[in-house]
Parts: C-alpha cells; sequence; structure tokens
C-alpha cells in the first residue's frame, strides 16, 4: 500500500486495528473461540489490503469496517457472552442476558449493507433505491444466515468446544433475535446512513 495523503486515513484505521488485535489475542477467555470470532475480521482485512489498490472504498466504509472488526475482537477476546460493557448494561438495567452479541449481529447486516452499496453503486447499473435496498437487505439476511450455518456446522464438528462460541445464553430464539438483528442493521443503514454514505463517496471518487 502506497503512503499518500489520501491513504493515511485507511492505514491509520488498519494500525489501530491491528493493535486491538494483538491485544485480543493475549490471554483470550478461550483461545479456540477468539480465532472463531477473529477470523471474519483478519480475512476481511487481508482482501481490503490486497484491493486497496483496484478498489478503495471511502473513508466513511473504512471507518465503519474497522468498527466492526473491533466488535468481533473484543467480543473474541471475551466470549460475546462475558464482554465487560454487556455485563455491566445487564446488571445497571437489569436485562436479562448480556446483549454485547446483539451488537455484533447488527452490524452483521449493517457493514455489508454499506460495503456492497458502494460496490454496486460505483461498479454496477442498479440505480440507488428500490432494487438497490431489495439487494442490500437480500444480501445482508444472506450474510447473516450462512454466518448461523457456520455456527450450526462449528457446533455439530466440535460439540461442547463450540458452547462460547454459539454464545446463545440460553434463548432458544438466539438464531432468530441474530438474523433479526441483521435486519435491523441493514435496515439502520438504508434508512439513516445513504446520505452520509453518497457525500463519503462524492468526496472519494
Amino acid at each position: 500500500m502506497t503512503t499518500t495523503p489520501s491513504s493515511r486515513y485507511p492505514l491509520a484505521l488498519l494500525g489501530a486495528t491491528s493493535l486491538v488485535l494483538l491485544w485480543s489475542v493475549i490471554g483470550p477467555h478461550d483461545l479456540f473461540t477468539w480465532f472463531l470470532e477473529s477470523v471474519p475480521a483478519m480475512i476481511a482485512v487481508v482482501v481490503l489490503v490486497a484491493t486497496y489498490g483496484r478498489f478503495r472504498f471511502s473513508n466513511f466504509v473504512y471507518t465503519i469496517i474497522a468498527i466492526h472488526c473491533v466488535i468481533l475482537m473484543v467480543g473474541g477476546h471475551y466470549t460475546y457472552a462475558e464482554v465487560p460493557l454487556g455485563n455491566w448494561a445487564r446488571d445497571t438495567f437489569g436485562l436479562d442476558r448480556n446483549y454485547y452479541d446483539r451488537v455484533g449481529h447488527f452490524f452483521q447486516g449493517f457493514s455489508p449493507a454499506l460495503v456492497a452499496r458502494e460496490i454496486l453503486t460505483r461498479v454496477s447499473p442498479i440505480p440507488r433505491g428500490g432494487w438497490m435496498n431489495f439487494v442490500l437487505v437480500s444480501f445482508a439476511l444472506a450474510v447473516s444466515a450462512f454466518y448461523e450455518l457456520i455456527e450450526w456446522w462449528v457446533a455439530v464438528g466440535t460439540g461442547e468446544a463450540a458452547e462460547a462460541f454459539l454464545g446463545t445464553q440460553g434463548d432458544v430464539w438466539d438464531t432468530q433475535w441474530d438474523m433479526c438483528m441483521a435486519l435491523v442493521g441493514v435496515s439502520v443503514a438504508i434508512l439513516f446512513f445513504s446520505r452520509l454514505h453518497d457525500r463519503a463517496m462524492a468526496d472519494h471518487p
């Protein structure tokens, strides 16, 4: 990656995300869970670095991706059911569980939707609005559903070792809630962040 004034911000995000990754692997609650939760972030970073010269996203989308990566790494370090902030919210507000995993699944819809929106806006003939929004919702839900299938496959393959990765916390509807939060995430991205995203793309065509 060539360092230029226009690339300094993504480079700074890369450095910050790398530091969080380094922190997350030091003394995690469970190394296997850390790997499962963090590997999507590591794959995303590798892909973004490898394709940077051919397709540069707006700084806005890079920021959202970095936040999503940090959420995954923090969840991997503590496990989603034991993230301190989630435990604090549970105890302070009398919640029935640690809801940090809901934040992660919200971003599982929010982040891919904005990534897909930028790619489609720049390389496809699909106009902004109706059909693009339909594609974004479908894509985000597909990502969420596929992740749930991965959780299932890991659980079948490893048994109790995947319990922290699943993070259901005794909720029989956890899978449905996860996909619902992804739907909320993509909906929020479309309804409330489209104009901001358009401005960000205009600043970094």
